[in-house]
């Protein structure tokens, strides 16, 4: 895990494969070359890439909250 996690693993039990689905989505929608069930090897995507999917994400899930928050 990453070093601000204390290993407390995720919030929601059984979130893994959503966001493992969403982060592939997010790759698709940046035209970047991964597929779902490539054993999450990235290895040959620039780290930029990488980056920009992760940062899409983020940028996604902010908006999705913003909705709800607001009731839209």
């Amino acid at each position: 895990m990453a070093a601000g996690q204390g290993g407390k693993g995720h919030v929601v039990k059984g979130i893994h494969r959503a966001m493992d689905n969403f982060k592939y989505e997010v790759a698709r929608e940046l035209n970047i070359p991964v597929y779902q069930g490539s054993e999450d090897y990235w290895g040959n995507i620039s780290s930029r890439d990488c980056g920009a999917v992760g940062g899409h994400m983020v940028r996604k899930m902010i908006e999705m909250a913003e909705k709800q928050i607001g009731g839209k």
